[in-house]
């Protein structure tokens, strides 16, 4: 017979550290990656939010919008945070 397995989430600690400094400093690495890797135009921008950091990498330019439209550029780039 199966044993029942009985887990305690820590939320705070959760929170603590998906606001940690080390996964903001992560996220922007990866962000940064993107944004060169989809070229001129791209903007990276972060916050952090009430139960964890983010980042966006956004088209800045009327240009990286145009190439976002007709070539995907951002959409291509996305591998380029991976690992």
């Amino acid at each position: 017979m199966a044993t029942k397995i009985r887990l305690d989430m820590n939320h705070a600690g959760m929170v603590a550290a998906m606001q940690s400094a080390g996964v903001q400093n992560d996220l922007m690495v990866r962000a940064r990656r993107i944004a060169a890797a989809a070229g001129h135009g791209h903007m990276v921008t972060g916050r952090t939010g009430r139960t964890r950091a983010r980042v966006s990498v956004i088209t800045a330019t009327e240009g990286a919008r145009r190439r976002e439209a007709t070539d995907r550029a951002l959409t291509r780039a996305l591998n380029a945070g991976r690992g």
